[in-house]
């Protein structure tokens, strides 16, 4: 028979075990959802198997890094510019293609170029293809409007360096670097006036891409070779000549010099160096007479060019000598090489310049150079170089 009060407690307790199960079975299935849910929201990058344990940036923070770099370069070359832009001025030189300067009919026509001042009194380095060479007049254009009369008191055309100087005082100026500390990759800055005046002050940049490089030149006494150059790829043109090339501090490390018409951003500057001994005599004593050595000298990377058969390990090989010049006097001759001035080392006819520029007349140097051979030791007194004579060296 069927017992009413067991069918009844039985069932309760079917139905309450159903409902404990089932709850069960629930409160695990948000523990799960939840744990699956937590795991992947969680942001924290995950250290692969074998790494370093160090936590990488992620890809937004990689990103506002890069913007970081970028903006800092700009302000770089910004505030370089702003500064910088104030001393360089604009050239404009008369060229009279005559013989004579005073002849009527001779065709007179304009050169446009750069230039730098470099002292506040009114001295400014430029290129001599700017403005060395005869000339009828020289304009030069400051930022401020002005347009004033200048002359060239000194140019060098295989260095292709010219001082001009204008009446003038408290000017602004830039302040010169040293080409020697410069490495190969950083930021170069050219400010200068591409194609004419109407383009005044333009501003590029680039990177240093090589030191001390050698081309091949015309110049006022023959084919020659500037050497020592420093290469940019900060674009010049035509009317840049003359104009500072900078760096990352706003110092002149070079004038801008010349193109390589053939390529695009290979451009070429004189390194500043070799044109500050005669800037600072000029700002201390208002002159500078040349101190002359009498030889013409080629760097060990020019000579393959000229004599193949030629081999210099160290130093300059001397390939014309004035024989009126003090070297010839103190025996210096054809195929020396000469090793060391005053104690200094010498691998370029850059550091041999600046050593000489340094001097005056009536100095007497010490050299060390090797002659068939065989090394010598001379002392050389120098005299005092001629308009129309042999570049100094």
């Amino acid at each position: 028979m069927f017992d009413k009060s067991r069918g009844k407690n039985g069932f309760f307790t079917i139905l309450t075990t159903s409902l404990l199960t089932s709850l069960g079975v629930g409160l695990l299935l948000i523990f799960a959802v939840t744990g699956f849910i937590t795991r992947n929201r969680n942001t924290t990058p995950q250290t692969p198997q074998g790494g370093t344990g160090i936590e990488m940036p992620s890809p937004q923070q990689i990103v506002a890094e890069k913007s970081n770099d970028i903006n800092a370069k700009t302000d770089t070359i910004q505030s370089v510019a702003e500064n910088a832009s104030r001393a360089v001025v604009g050239i404009s030189v008369l060229k009279v293609d005559s013989s004579s300067i005073f002849d009527a009919n001779a065709a007179q026509t304009w050169g446009v170029g750069s230039g730098v001042i470099v002292s506040p009194d009114g001295y400014i380095l430029t290129n001599h293809h700017v403005a060395g060479g005869k000339s009828k007049r020289i304009i030069v254009s400051l930022i401020d409007g002005k347009n004033m009369d200048g002359v060239t008191v000194w140019s060098d055309s295989v260095l292709d360096l010219a001082v001009v100087k204008i009446e003038s005082e408290g000017l602004p100026t830039i302040p010169l670097g040293d080409a020697n500390r410069l490495k190969v990759g950083e930021a170069a800055i050219a400010i200068g006036n591409p194609l004419g005046l109407q383009f005044q002050r333009t501003v590029t940049s680039g990177i240093i891409s090589a030191l001390n490089r050698t081309i091949e030149i015309d110049t006022d006494q023959g084919r020659n070779y500037m050497e020592g150059l420093i290469q940019t790829d900060a674009s010049i043109n035509p009317g840049n000549s003359g104009g500072p090339l900078l760096n990352s501090r706003g110092e002149v490390v070079g004038i801008n010099t010349v193109k390589v018409a053939s390529a695009e951003g290979i451009g070429f500057a004189v390194p500043i160096n070799v044109a500050i001994p005669i800037i600072n005599k000029y700002a201390n004593t208002g002159e500078f007479i040349e101190p002359y050595l009498g030889v013409f000298a080629y760097d060990k990377d020019i000579i393959p060019y000229i004599d193949g058969s030629v081999k210099v390990q160290n130093g300059v090989y001397v390939a014309n000598v004035d024989e009126n010049g003090p070297a010839y006097k103190s025996g210096i001759r054809v195929g020396c090489i000469m090793t060391q001035i005053d104690g200094e080392e010498i691998s370029t006819m850059m550091q041999l310049r600046c050593v000489i520029y340094s001097k005056k007349p009536g100095d007497v140097v010490t050299i060390k150079h090797i002659s068939n051979g065989k090394p010598e030791t001379v002392q050389i007194k120098l005299s005092a170089k001629e308009k129309d004579g042999l570049v100094t060296r």
